[in-house]
């Protein structure tokens, strides 16, 4: 009943029906999980033995679910794409609690008004254009529909439902005995100021009837007066409090109905603004309706004229309390209320997260991190921003030494971790990594399946020899064992010497990626005893065969150990720490992935079709007698 006369305010009657009961069903349109979850558990401590919600609608997902708690147990409720599946899946429904934003809000109500299962439509965004707003309305009240808001928090009856975080907390909830029905209900501009009623009508009555946010726009779907009216013809409510605002002249219905006595039950009202008159220039207060357009309007002119009716209104607002204790007394007195032995609401359990934030409880992590954070408002790698990592132009070694090994290293560090990755990161494609990517690749495997086919044939026989070699190589050398010594006791054990060999290179012919990493590392590094020692291996086993050489695969391991014995980064236990755990195999298996990748987009950019073997390179050898064994 929005911009009607004075007196169609004042021969107003209630619809016969309550607006909320303990079977409200209600839908919910947006992702709204926190809310939804509050509004269960209300309902929980409430004893209701269904939840309010029954479904959400949010068109950017398709159908789902979404689990929430009822109690101690897990529930799922519905999430539809279009409002007419989860209207027509549920016709119990009959109130919508519309979180869309004041972009989308007009769209959804006029969209939630073609249904009339639907009685009562809470808008919480503020800000939807005022024209609009009208609009809605004025649809609303032809269709019969309660509008509360928009910019609303919306409502609360408690016992039996509440509106989306009406009443806050669940502690607020508790202490506010927001979980059983009073005698006072009261209506609000402010959803705010409704959660301090709440709390003011708790300590001082046996608690809220009903409580209705009309929401602070301008023009709200329902007035104070369509909420009082509900309250003077509901016998359960025996107190009625109003909390106005400056601006809007709705207080002035109430000061017409309290004199044709339409209403007669005890109304106590404020109106908030009273400092407005300290000002010299016209203010307007924090909603976009506070705001005075005549002295009329002000909230000390609008005080006076209800205190003049007869409506009780408190000296000030810290005495709003007093007052509605006084009068919840006097109305006990003479036996009007009752007052009924507490009850012990359902306990509901805490939420995990928000106990963790109240510091009540701790539990152990199911992991833990000691490289990345991407909690805070720029990533860390081991502590370093990720802005500084470009500044300082750190580069792809540095990322490494901050991921890898948690602290930065030095220059030349990081350039030889890069120089490895760039020399392994492929060797053509009959090595069996690449030949196996390139054989998924080829039956049609996505990128991802293809790199994994190649990543599993990484072992010691193919690329995976630089943690074993490194191990090799350095036991070696700290037992004290001379390079001969070492060369035969591996040839007693029958063990080859990991690092050592190649299938075509050999002195005559050698890989220049060892060159280039060698010269390198004689360079740059503080010093290289481990290479050293094995250079005086290759001598003993080139002498033997030519291609017996440090391969690449042993020329990073034993330079790593080097780089991180030498470079003052490391404990010698760090050191052997890195090797034991396979960081060393994890500088072929990032570098090598590069290759793979590479090999997989060639072939699909060559569109090559399935791989066969042919049968003229597989040797068929069948047993030769498969007749059965004499007897």
């Amino acid at each position: 009943m929005v911009n009607g006369s004075d007196a169609d305010m004042v021969q107003a009657t209630s619809t016969s029906k309550p607006m909320f009961t303990a079977q409200t069903k209600a839908i919910v349109w947006g992702m709204q999980n926190r809310a939804v979850q509050g509004m269960m558990d209300f309902d929980h401590v409430c004893s209701r033995k269904e939840p309010s919600v029954v479904a959400m609608i949010y068109p950017f997902t398709g159908d789902h679910k979404q689990k929430f708690y009822w109690g101690h147990k897990e529930v799922l409720i519905p999430v539809y794409k279009n409002m007419a599946d989860a209207m027509k899946k549920h016709p119990e429904a009959d109130v919508l609690v519309n979180f869309a934003s004041l972009r989308s809000a007009y769209d959804s109500v006029m969209e939630t008004l073609k249904f009339k299962q639907i009685r009562c439509i809470a808008i919480i965004a503020e800000g939807i254009p005022e024209n609009m707003t009208r609009h809605m309305i004025q649809v609303a009240n032809e269709k019969g529909v309660t509008i509360i808001g928009p910019a609303t928090v919306g409502g609360i009856k408690p016992g039996c439902f509440r509106i989306g975080n009406t009443g806050g907390m669940l502690d607020n909830i508790l202490s506010s005995k927001l979980y059983r029905h009073g005698s006072v209900a009261y209506v609000s501009r402010s959803g705010g100021m409704s959660n301090e009623l709440n709390n003011i009508i708790s300590l001082n009555t046996n608690g809220v009837h009903e409580g209705i946010a009309i929401g602070g726009d301008r023009y709200p779907g329902t007035t104070f007066m369509d909420h009082v009216l509900r309250y003077q013809d509901d016998s359960e409510v025996k107190i009625i409090v109003v909390l106005g605002e400056v601006g809007g002249i709705e207080e002035y219905q109430i000061v017409e109905a309290v004199k044709s006595q339409r209403l007669n039950k005890p109304i106590i009202a404020w109106c908030i603004g009273t400092c407005a008159s300290m000002f010299t220039s016209e203010v307007q207060f924090g909603h976009a309706g506070s705001c005075a357009n005549a002295d009329s309007e002000t909230a000390l002119a609008k005080n006076k004229a209800l205190q003049a009716v007869g409506v009780h209104v408190p000296k000030n607002f810290d005495d709003l309390g007093n007052l509605i204790r006084d009068i919840y007394e006097q109305l006990v007195k003479e036996g009007s209320i009752i007052p009924k032995e507490e009850v012990v609401p359902p306990t509901v359990p805490m939420d995990f997260n928000w106990a963790r934030e109240l510091g009540l409880i701790r539990k152990p992590a199911s992991f833990m991190s000691s490289i990345c954070d991407e909690r805070g408002q720029e990533l860390l790698y081991a502590g370093m921003p990720i802005t500084d990592v470009f500044k300082e132009e750190m580069g792809l070694g540095g990322v490494l030494s901050l991921l890898w090994f948690q602290r930065r290293l030095p220059k030349y560090a990081c350039k030889f971790l890069e120089m490895c990755l760039m020399v392994t990161a492929d060797h053509g494609p009959a090595v069996s990594g690449a030949h196996n990517t390139i054989v998924c690749a080829r039956a049609g495997k996505d990128l991802v399946s293809s790199l994994a086919s190649g990543l599993l044939t990484i072992g010691d026989r193919f690329g995976g020899a630089l943690d074993a070699a490194a191990k090799q190589f350095t036991e070696a050398y700290d037992s004290g064992l001379i390079p001969m010594e070492f060369v035969n006791s591996m040839r007693k054990k029958g063990q080859l010497i990991m690092g050592i060999g190649h299938r075509v290179k050999s002195l005559n012919n050698p890989d220049m990626r060892v060159v280039i990493l060698k010269e390198y590392a004689t360079k740059h590094f503080p010093c290289t005893p481990l290479l050293d020692y094995a250079v005086e291996v290759e001598k003993i086993t080139t002498s033997k065969k030519p291609n017996l050489i440090l391969n690449v695969d042993g020329f990073i391991g034993v330079a790593m150990v080097d780089l991180l014995r030498n470079s003052g980064c490391f404990t010698m236990e760090e050191a052997l720490e890195f090797v034991d755990v396979g960081a060393l195999n994890g500088l072929f298996v990032l570098g090598r992935s590069m290759g793979f990748i590479g090999h997989y987009l060639d072939q699909k950019r060559l569109k090559q079709g399935l791989y066969r073997h042919p049968w003229d390179d597989i040797s068929y050898i069948m047993p030769e007698n498969l007749g059965m064994p004499d007897n």
